[in-house]
Parts: structure tokens; sequence; C-alpha cells
């Protein structure tokens, strides 16, 4: 009779969670020479992912969309930089967001000289990163100036996210100024350059429960077959008496 009365309390401990994805999956491009020289794409002050720690292959923020228009045909934009891959490597890099927030979302990686030869996207990257600089510039310390030109080679892109708002409401301030969109953006290498690193530990789950069905299933099997060879011999005894 108890285990009734917890039935209707049951849906309070499963939450649906609904949430798009939106991703896109690109190869590490080929390392370039990067001037360690003032100033550096540092000095963007992009946010950044890369695929060296776990604190760092993930992203949560908030991303302001607009509605389609001539000024931003495609929504707002916001960019990242993807550092620190390797020449060859396949990534998968996803924006997930919830159901209940409305947005179509694009994700084009590009590499660092299809950015920088593109009058429209350097525009849009400079407009970006303006928003990410100090009120007040930051002053280098004096040992800086100092230090004679470098460079490093790195295998890094820059990611373009675009967002525009996909619904319709009544409210017109909804409509003129859509909400913040809550969203998780995650840099997900490829193992083998054939599976997704996330997806292992699923992969991982999928294969213990596959054996271990195939060991229950075979011992039910064999009592299956004790039970029935049991049944059988004790027919024959009563058809002989």
């Amino acid at each position: 009779m108890k285990a009734f009365t917890l039935l209707p309390a049951l849906p309070l401990f499963f939450t649906p969670v609904i949430a798009n994805t939106e991703k896109a999956i690109f190869l590490g491009p080929p390392a370039v020479n990067i001037p360690q020289s003032r100033p550096t794409i540092s000095d963007l002050r992009l946010p950044t992912l890369t695929p060296l720690a776990r604190n760092t292959t993930s992203l949560r923020t908030k991303l302001t969309p607009v509605f389609p228009s001539p000024q931003y045909p495609d929504g707002s934009s916001t960019w990242l930089l993807l550092d620190d891959l390797t020449p060859g490597q396949r990534y998968e890099v996803r924006v997930c967001w919830a159901a209940t927030q409305p947005t179509t979302f694009h994700l084009t990686p590009y590499p660092l000289e299809t950015v920088f030869d593109s009058p429209d996207l350097i525009t849009s990257l400079n407009a970006y990163s303006s928003t990410r600089q100090p009120s007040e510039p930051s002053l280098l310390p004096p040992s800086a100036a100092l230090l004679p030109p470098n460079e490093v080679q790195k295998s890094l892109l820059f990611l373009h996210i675009l967002a525009a708002a996909d619904f319709y409401s009544s409210d017109s301030s909804l409509m003129k100024k859509p909400p913040p969109v809550d969203v998780d953006i995650i840099l997900d290498p490829f193992l083998l350059n054939v599976l997704p690193k996330s997806l292992l530990p699923t992969v991982c789950y999928i294969l213990v429960v596959a054996l271990a069905a195939i060991f229950v299933s075979g011992k039910i099997v064999r009592l299956l077959k004790g039970l029935i060879a049991s049944s059988l011999e004790t027919s024959d005894e009563k058809k002989t008496q």
C-alpha cells in the first residue's frame, strides 16, 4: 500500500529537460606563426576555449539575440577564440540552450587569415572586441617594453556565433529587446577522429549493459533448458508408471 502512495510524488523527482543544440564540426588548421609583440590576439580579449584542460573546453554565458534586420540580417555577433588545437584533429563545437528561449544560432569557425582578409568579418570582430575592452587602458610593466618581439606556432581558429531571436510576442518590450539566452558553448575533440570525447562514457555504459545482458541472457537460457529437461523427465516417469 505504501508503494502506491508514493506514486503521485514520483513526477516531483523527474523534471523533463528540453534543450536545443547547434553544432559545427571542423578540423584543426595548420599551425601558423603568432606574433607575441603587442598588440597580440590576446588583446582582443575574446572568450577562449581550448582542449588542454577540462575547465577550458566549455563556457557558460549569456548571449543577447536580436531580431533579423537590415543592420543585423543574421542576428547579433559573438566571437570566440578556439586555441591550442591540434592540426588535422577533428573537433565539434556546440551551443546548447533551453527550448523555452526560442533562438536561431549559426556557428562558423574561421581561420585567422580569412577573418583578416574579409572587411565584413574584421569589422564585426573589432566591434565585438571593443565591447570587451577595459574602460581604462592597461599599462604595460616596464619589463614588457624590453622583451624582443618573437613568434610562436599555434593552431587556432576564430568562432563566429550569430544569434537571432525566433519568436513572436504581444509584449512590445520583448519584441524591441529580446532577453539574453543562457547557453553552454562546448569544444569537444574527437577520439581517433571518429567519436566525440564527451560520448565516451555513454559508449562505455552501453558496452557494459550489452555485456551484462549477454551474460544474464546466457544464464537464463541455461536455466530454462534445465527446467524444460526436468519437466520432460518428470513427464516420461509419469508415462512409464
